[in-house]
C-alpha cells in the first residue's frame, strides 16, 4: 500500500503551490494569467474528448486560447485561461509529496506548453 494517500486536498493544495515556485522565469511570468485549479478528477466528457479510456491517468488539462492562436480581435469576454491539476490521477501515481510535486510541476510545465503554442514534442523534458 503506498503511503500517499494521505494526503489531504489542502496539503495536495500546498505541494501544488511549491511546484509553480520551483517553475523557471518564463514559465513563472506565464503563470500570472493563469488560474490553477485542483479538482479530483478529470471530468467525464474531457476523457471523452481527448478519447482516454480510463486507464490513462489525465493528470492535468490546459483551457484556454493557446497564444499562438490568439488574435488582436479576441473577445473581451474570455475566460482566463486556466490549468486543472487532477488530485485523484496524481496521488495514484505518487510514492510521496516529493514525487507529487514533481508530477505537479512536469504537468504545469507540460501545460504551460500547449499555452505557449508548443507541441508535445517541443516540451522542456
Amino acid at each position: 500500500m503506498a503511503g500517499h494517500e494521505h494526503i489531504s486536498s489542502e496539503e495536495f493544495a500546498k505541494l501544488v503551490q511549491r511546484a509553480i515556485a520551483d517553475l523557471p522565469p518564463p514559465f513563472a511570468k506565464l503563470m500570472e494569467s493563469i488560474a490553477v485549479v485542483v479538482e479530483e478528477e478529470p471530468p467525464e466528457d474531457v476523457l471523452r474528448d481527448l478519447e482516454l479510456d480510463g486507464e490513462e491517468d489525465l493528470l492535468g488539462l490546459y483551457q484556454g486560447q493557446s497564444l499562438a492562436a490568439d488574435s488582436f480581435f479576441r473577445a473581451g469576454g474570455d475566460q482566463p485561461p486556466q490549468i486543472s491539476i487532477y488530485r485523484g490521477p496524481i496521488l495514484r501515481m505518487c510514492e510521496s509529496p516529493e514525487e507529487v510535486v514533481q508530477e505537479v510541476y512536469d504537468t504545469v510545465v507540460h501545460e504551460l506548453g500547449h499555452h505557449v503554442g508548443l507541441d508535445d514534442d517541443d516540451m522542456p523534458y
